[in-house]
């Protein structure tokens, strides 16, 4: 096997021929694998972005005649996740002739629609509009990368002289357009008018690279973009400086997290004034060397070049001033400085969008910022979800790169506004945004559970997850919590969850708890208190030591826990006219009303939980929060409260065995039913899912139909 030319140090040589040879004779495979290697490195390629090709022999099945089949990366999708099914498959010679009836550029986005006369393999992605720029391309294996180090070069003032003298001619340098049809034309041009050359420069987008093998292009795509970041590196350590040298020190790491914990909240409300946003939060190194520099206000003023960029992060942040931190731990003076920095922050939008519009442009978006910089403490993203809040941070990140790089070989040049205008309200852009899935119920809103990693608690998590929602799952058994993280992060993926160990009793852990919520999320919508345990003892046997943790847990517990997500609910609502309110969800228990023997220290709290929640219900009607509980009873699957002596205590109480205690309980039930943990995460999303926005004070009973614990 062919061993790399050179050395990498700035990107990850990953070609392993013992399984690439799993894939001999099949390009097609040999691209998927290929396309995985580049997309697993960000450095080469951001999420979603850049796409893979190769020119393969196939069968006209109506014909039964060879034909030549490209395989490329269809619309959507990321090349480090990429299977087959995400490849769009076409006729060469259909896309080719093409050229037969294109009008000129005005009329260059109608010919994406005509793709479609081109498909081979009927079940294959949609192609991209990046689909010519391979089609047309007379090579077998082609790479479109958008790596920081040739996109700084791409983004400079002197990159077409720079890639010439990095170079010496073989990669060539094609000026700024937009992506399309007729940039297809001008690269193939390029490409015949330069025999030999082996890959292309496209100003402020990216690059494009070739091979006689899906090897030979994997390693030359390697190759030049090592070069590039070989060159920037060089050029950063003889200036020794980036971006100007630092203006503003960065807070400890402590501090940094807790400013951002308090601050969140905040600005969610404010990027919420449209749609509910979730956040995302990063103060990596390269994060807190920008904004904390003497260049950043200029800079991020720019805006980003790469259009993949400025789609995900819109045309710049928004930088918070220094008058925030003076504020921080006052929500009225926060608001006082806040406000107006966001409505700054709008009017620019506006502006923008008013000086740049086209007759037909699509009517304008959401005027809040995605991402926002604070000097000395981070960068905050908001998204409607938030694997895109991520990734949009992801983005600027890369862009924070190609702007370092810029600077340190020449100037840094972002995109002219009008140009980045036309991509962002690209026609076919809205298209694809009005093709995306509805949202569901939960969309956008985040829930933290109390013993969430099992049982009642775990069945809600999960309820809430599929909706949609993002959860944090808290509990204060760190093996089951591990278990529950592992089985979510395989299920659900990692942008759905996050696991926090703690105890609800315990005011620091609570707190905690709910800057996790903040960092992780942007802040909180749902609390459920679920946490809880039992005891089960005649009176004369009960000590004062299963009294104070029976009402340590289930009372002192839903009160902390309650006290602060309300105060995170509050700050996200300081923005007021954004969303308002919130939910509260006690899981509380027949026994509140019921009286049973043996029950005394577990009956009387479950009580108290309940009229706390009317109290909690009454109080916080002003803040639009709701306050519902769900009575269960006797949800013994999975449970950790019916694994040990509670479980004994009831079946002694009633004189029966342990093992007969789920046909007794549902044999008591009008309905004659066993109640399992499902049932009551659906009771709950009955409360959350929109429907009872109006509802609040409410007891819902799941508990097969018991008369004593009727509420009225």
């Amino acid at each position: 096997m062919k061993q790399p030319v050179i050395k990498f140090d700035h990107v990850n040589y990953l070609w392993d021929e013992t399984e690439a040879s799993k894939s001999k004779g099949d390009e097609v495979a040999l691209l998927v694998y290929r396309s995985n290697l580049l997309g697993s490195d960000l450095r080469i390629t951001n999420y979603g972005g850049g796409n893979t090709s190769c020119k393969t022999a196939g069968l006209n099945p109506l014909t039964g005649q060879k034909t030549e089949v490209m395989w490329v990366k269809g619309s959507g999708g990321d090349l480090g996740t990429m299977k087959k099914s995400g490849l769009a498959a076409l006729y060469v010679d259909r896309l080719r002739n093409l050229r037969n009836i294109y009008r000129g550029i005005e009329h260059e986005d109608e010919m994406v629609q005509l793709f479609n006369h081109c498909i081979f393999d009927l079940n294959s992605k949609a192609p991209s509009i990046d689909t010519p720029l391979h089609g047309f391309l007379p090579f077998n294996h082609i790479d479109h990368m958008h790596p920081d180090a040739a996109i700084a070069i791409a983004a400079s003032k002197d990159g077409k002289r720079i890639t010439q003298e990095l170079f010496g001619g073989s990669v060539g340098w094609i000026e700024w357009q937009r992506p399309g049809f007729d940039l297809a034309l001008k690269l193939r041009q390029y490409v015949d008018e330069n025999p030999g050359i082996r890959g292309v420069i496209l100003a402020s987008h990216g690059l494009f690279t070739w091979g006689d093998s899906s090897y030979e292009c994997y390693v030359n795509t390697l190759e030049v973009i090592e070069r590039c970041a070989g060159y920037i590196d060089d050029k950063i350590a003889a200036k020794q400086t980036v971006f100007g040298g630092a203006k503003v020190k960065s807070l400890s790491g402590e501090e940094r997290s807790k400013k951002a914990a308090r601050l969140a909240p905040v600005l969610r409300g404010y990027c919420s004034s449209h749609a509910r946003m979730v956040g995302h939060f990063t103060d990596e190194d390269k994060v807190l060397e920008f904004v904390n520099s003497k260049d950043l206000d200029w800079l991020a003023k720019m805006g980003t070049s790469c259009p993949d960029h400025f789609l995900r992060t819109k045309i710049s942040p928004l930088v918070l001033n220094s008058e925030v931190t003076d504020a921080i731990d006052d929500d009225k003076a926060l608001k006082a400085k806040i406000g107006p920095q966001f409505e700054a922050y709008r009017r620019m939008y506006s502006q923008y969008y008013n000086e740049c519009r086209h007759p037909d442009s699509p009517a304008m978006r959401d005027p809040n910022p995605v991402v926002i910089l604070y000097p000395g403490v981070g960068m905050f993203t908001f998204a409607k979800d938030k694997q895109t809040a991520r990734v949009a941070a992801e983005f600027y990140i890369n862009a924070i790169n190609v702007m370092r790089g810029a600077e340190a070989i020449s100037e840094y040049v972002a995109l002219p506004r009008q140009e980045a205008f036309n991509i962002e309200y690209w026609l076919l852009e809205e298209a694809k945004l009005a093709r995306r899935p509805k949202p569901t119920a939960l969309s956008g809103r985040v829930a933290l559970v109390t013993g969430g990693a099992g049982g009642i608690g775990k069945a809600i998590a999960e309820r809430f997850v599929s909706e949609g929602g993002c959860v944090i799952i808290c509990d204060n058994d760190a093996d089951r919590l591990k278990g529950a993280v592992e089985e979510f992060e395989s299920k659900y993926g990692r942008d759905s969850f996050a696991g926090v160990e703690f105890d609800v009793a315990g005011e620091r852990d609570v707190v905690k708890a709910f800057e996790s919520a903040s960092l992780a999320f942007g802040g909180v919508d749902i609390v459920v208190n679920c946490a809880g345990l039992s005891i089960s003892k005649p009176l004369e046997e009960h000590t004062e030591k299963d009294w104070d943790l029976l009402y340590d847990v289930l009372v002192k517990g839903q009160f902390l826990v309650t006290q602060k997500g309300v105060e995170i609910m509050r700050r996200q609502n300081l923005s007021e006219g954004s969303f308002r309110g919130g939910d509260i969800l006690n899981m509380v228990s027949k026994n509140a009303l019921v009286s049973g023997p043996n029950n005394a220290a577990y009956g009387s709290a479950k009580a108290a939980q309940l009229h706390l929640s009317r109290l909690n219900a009454a109080e916080l009607g002003k803040d639009k929060i709701r306050v519902n509980v769900v009575n269960p009873d006797a949800v013994i699957a999975n449970s950790k409260i019916w694994s040990g002596a509670w479980a004994e205590g009831r079946a002694k109480a009633y004189g029966i065995t342990v093992e007969e205690l789920p046909a007794y309980y549902a044999k008591r039930t009008l309905l004659n039913e066993i109640i399992n943990p499902e049932d009551i995460a659906n009771a709950c999303y009955v409360f959350v899912g929109g429907l009872l926005n109006k509802s609040t004070g409410n007891v819902l009973n799941v508990d097969g139909g018991l008369p004593t614990a009727f509420v009225r």
